[in-house]
């Protein structure tokens, strides 16, 4: 019989950079004590060779197994694996796989080539189909795709498909969401421990709710369509634990724009970042979504936030679907750990043109800004518009640039005319916004995050300088190659429209 030996393994994709990291940063940073943890070299279980056995099942009882991250175990339990490690290839079972009206033509045909034209997709209440991107505009290749999407779902009989034809009045199409991240945790689409794949990089969003997800491509999503299963690598864990009281001109775009900038655009290639900490567990879900939303601009696999009573709540009435969370176990091996005080932590910007171009705010307090732009997956959620609304009600003045408010859906739309916001007296955002002088709010869509069509509202169609609640600030990302976009939290968008400049919120907040 072979016998079990626990030895270090020199090897291990485990082993960790025992490297202090030392204070962040650039220069004037207020002092915020983030370090990779030292941690012991993990151990991995190895074999003595023995003469070649009958495959056995594994043992129910006194097996020696390896701790596993959340993210290692939900890929485990959707491969059906006992046991994963970084780097182990696995063949998936899907829970969900959403695309949208830029990708999903796309997929739609790679999966009828490879499938055939009247073939069945695997499970026709599994796939969630939301059209958000390109969709108020007179583009004509824009709609054509729209009605590709519900020529397919028509034919498929597909049972989530959010559809929008009167493009006049997003109001008079009922079945209409908006922007597909937000969208899909509010139709109860995210649940912990599944797996969910979108055809779009911020699918990570979903990671909030303590499952794994991830961005595909095409070429994948056609194979996902017809089989349900896809082959995933399993990616090594970095961990993030965010501890302290987070002060009251923060928000958790804050949080993940210290991250990005510590770590860089490509510190997580192909990893999962988990986030952990009483900071964490403080934050609302649809913070938590901000969170995750952003780890692919660190090049992350998914993000992912431990399920807790803040997420069950959230999904009461959402979905009638049973799930089973999954937690890190106490020996996981991490392949580095990152520990930031949040209560030190001042107001960001990422400056033109990257996510990690990371600047506190008042260190910008001399750029002058065209616009502002408030919505998006990352910007664009209720808990953003209350945010920015909070600012205006503070400052009691009007805004000196023009402002662009963009809801991600309509649920999100609703709540700026209904919702009133806290201190105000009974005023709901929408006035508040009217008062400040801003654009009233428009239909919910990906809008002009992403340029698209040139007559698409608040494209950037000419050479300005925005700040933005959106995600990316590549040249040319919202419309014009020349544009000079500044990401930001809605606190600090909301405190820039009011001067014309880059500004630090504590002006208005304290």
């Amino acid at each position: 019989m072979a016998s079990s030996l626990a030895s270090p393994s020199p090897t291990s994709s485990f082993i960790r950079n025992k490297k202090d990291l030392g204070f962040s940063a650039f220069p004037s940073t207020s002092q915020i004590a983030i370090q990779k943890c030292k941690k012991q070299v993990s151990k991995k279980i190895v074999s003595v060779m023995a003469p070649q056995q009958s495959e056995r099942k594994p043992a129910t009882t006194g097996s020696v197994k390896t701790g596993m991250t959340m993210t290692e175990k939900i890929l485990a339990k959707a491969s059906e694996k006992p046991q994963l490690s970084p780097g182990d290839n696995v063949w998936v079972n899907v829970d969900i796989l959403m695309t949208h009206d830029v990708c999903g033509p796309g997929s739609i045909g790679i999966f009828k080539k490879e499938f055939g034209q009247n073939e069945k997709v695997w499970d026709r209440e599994k796939i969630v189909i939301i059209p958000d991107h390109y969709i108020f505009t007179s583009d004509e290749r824009a709609n054509r795709n729209v009605d590709i999407l519900r020529d397919f779902c028509t034919e498929q009989n597909i049972k989530y498909f959010y559809d929008i034809k009167d493009l006049s009045n997003f109001k008079a199409n009922p079945d209409y969401k908006g922007v597909c991240h937000v969208a899909l945790a509010q139709e109860g689409h995210c649940r912990p421990g599944e797996v969910l794949l979108g055809t779009d990089s911020h699918t990570c969003t979903a990671g909030a709710f303590g499952q794994f997800a991830t961005g595909i491509g095409n070429t994948d999503a056609g194979f996902v369509l017809g089989t349900g299963k896809l082959l995933l690598k399993v990616p090594p864990t970095l961990r993030f634990v965010m501890d302290g009281e987070m002060p009251p001109y923060l928000l958790a775009k804050d949080l993940i724009l210290q991250i990005i900038g510590e770590i860089s655009v490509a510190g997580a290639t192909y990893k999962a970042m988990e986030f952990v900490g009483t900071t964490v567990e403080s934050l609302n879900m649809e913070e938590r979504m901000t969170l995750c939303n952003m780890v692919v601009e660190a090049g992350g696999k998914n993000g992912v936030v431990p399920a807790d009573g803040t997420t069950f709540k959230y999904l009461e009435g959402k979905t009638s679907l049973p799930y089973e969370p999954v937690y890190s176990d106490a020996q996981a091996s991490y392949l580095s750990e990152y520990r930031f005080d949040i209560s030190k932590l001042e107001p960001l910007v990422a400056k033109p043109h990257s996510p990690d171009n990371r600047a506190l705010a008042r260190e910008c307090k001399d750029v002058k800004i065209d616009r502002v732009y408030i919505g998006s997956c990352t910007g664009g959620k209720t808990e953003d518009f209350l945010a920015a609304a909070k600012v205006f009600l503070a400052s009691g003045k009007k805004v000196k640039v023009p402002t662009f408010l963009v809801p991600a859906t309509q649920k999100v739309w609703l709540d700026l005319y209904t919702l009133p916001v806290p201190g105000s007296g009974g005023k709901t955002c929408s006035q508040i916004f009217e008062e400040a002088g801003c654009d009233t709010p428009a239909s919910p869509s990906c809008g002009a995050c992403l340029g698209g069509p040139k007559d698409t509202y608040a494209r950037m169609n000419e050479p300005k300088v925005c700040v933005s609640t959106t995600n990316r600030n590549f040249p040319g990302r919202m419309g014009h190659k020349e544009g000079q976009i500044y990401l930001a939290s809605p606190y600090t968008a909301a405190a820039s429209a009011l001067t014309g400049y880059v500004t630090d919120p504590r002006e208005f907040l304290q």
